[in-house]
């Protein structure tokens, strides 16, 4: 699921976008990313909304934060 904020200046919409993505990978099994965007500035992605993640989109990636929960039980 990806959360975007819009904001006037771009380091504040990538600390909010940091910001996301740390906090929703505490309770996921997927990475975060932070994704920049010409429109939007920077925006949080869960990877797990895509199986592979587009080329489009991984380009974009200007920072991952690693999913928190694991998958061995």
């Amino acid at each position: 699921m990806a959360y975007s904020m819009h904001c006037a200046l771009p380091s504040r919409s990538y600390f909010e976008a940091l910001e996301t993505a740390e906090k929703r990978a505490l309770h996921s099994f997927f990475d975060q990313h932070v994704i920049e965007d010409d429109e939007l500035g920077y925006f949080a992605l869960d990877e797990g909304d895509y199986n592979i993640l587009p080329v489009h989109l991984a380009a974009r990636v200007v920072h991952t934060v690693h999913g928190g929960m694991l998958d061995e039980f």
